[in-house]
């Protein structure tokens, strides 16, 4: 069975979690949301939680089609974790999907997988991502190969197809 990871921290974007986690069940896939700890509860920026069904160490990438990485306040705190970091490396070199949407991109600037790349993001963000030699637009989606890029969760409904399109192929 396909599954897709689903990253999770403090302060995580609601929608650009829960939208795609839903989406991709719908879809046949099966989802785990990956944090620090197993069974950890985190908050998301508007106060509704979610719960790690595995953690960064735990979890195998060997029938992992994708790795999302939500926005909000979480990118922050995900990018320090290394064991996070070294998961979307070993998934970017197998070939998996990565998707970032919002502040996410910061996350994938620490994993070192933007340079010569092209992608989108937050505006906030832009200036970090021409900093790590990436190509930046203003564009609702980006796919660069494996990597597949968003601004906001008003573009979701370009986001979501984008990694189902990409999952399929």
């Amino acid at each position: 069975m396909k599954q897709v990871l689903i990253f999770a921290e403090e302060g995580y974007e609601e929608f650009e979690l829960w939208v795609p986690y839903y989406r991709f069940l719908e879809a046949g896939l099966h989802v785990e949301i990956v944090g620090k700890e197993s069974g950890h509860v985190y908050a998301g920026k508007h106060g509704i939680t979610v719960t790690a069904t595995r953690s960064f160490n735990d979890v195998s990438l060997k029938d992992v089609q994708a790795i999302v990485v939500p926005g909000g306040l979480a990118p922050d705190r995900l990018r320090q974790h290394e064991d996070a970091l070294d998961l979307i490396r070993q998934a970017s070199s197998n070939g998996a999907i990565i998707a970032a949407i919002c502040h996410a991109g910061s996350v994938l600037i620490s994993a070192g997988i933007v340079s010569g790349r092209r992608l989108t993001s937050y505006r906030s963000i832009r200036d970090d991502l021409l900093a790590a030699n990436a190509e930046w637009v203003d564009e609702p989606v980006v796919v660069d190969g494996n990597l597949i890029t968003s601004r906001t969760p008003r573009d979701l409904p370009q986001f979501l197809p984008a990694i189902l399109d990409a999952i399929s192929d």
